[in-house]
């Protein structure tokens, strides 16, 4: 059964507030939810948060580095060239090549060696689709 963190920060804030502790907490989620229950350490972090008196469940506005481009920037530079190299794309955009190496990932473009060099997307061919299914299926019956 799984459940999202919102509801198990509201399932964590009530058992603090019935004066369980953390690690009682986790064991009582983990019986009910086995492994979609949170982590010990979760239990923990959240329990010193409401102890803290911090009671709200949500997540907090974070600051975080700015991107220094948008996507929408290095898809366009694909779009004019798509054969360009991670050092090629790096110098245009001012920036390293392990974050536009991230940034193309998070896109799902891979760069193809058969073609020219050229960044395209990720596409399984329907043998790896197939043999992905049953490797799942062989560690789940290996547990």
């Amino acid at each position: 059964m799984e459940r999202d963190k919102l509801f198990f920060r509201c399932v964590l804030l009530h058992y603090f507030d019935l004066k369980k502790s953390a690690a009682e907490t986790h064991r009582l989620l983990a019986e009910i939810y086995d492994e979609s229950a949170p982590s010990k350490t979760v239990c923990r972090d959240w329990f010193r948060r409401f102890k803290s008196g911090d009671c709200d469940v949500h997540d907090k506005q974070r600051t975080g580095q700015p991107k220094k481009f948008e996507d929408e920037q290095l898809q366009a530079l694909l779009e004019e060239n798509p054969a360009q190299t991670l050092k090629e794309l790096s110098q245009q955009l001012k920036v390293d090549k392990s974050t536009i190496f991230r940034r193309l990932q998070a896109m799902g473009k891979i760069q193809k060696e058969g073609k020219a060099g050229r960044w395209q997307p990720h596409e399984l061919t329907e043998n790896a689709i197939a043999n992905r299914h049953i490797s799942k299926v062989i560690s789940k019956s290996a547990l």
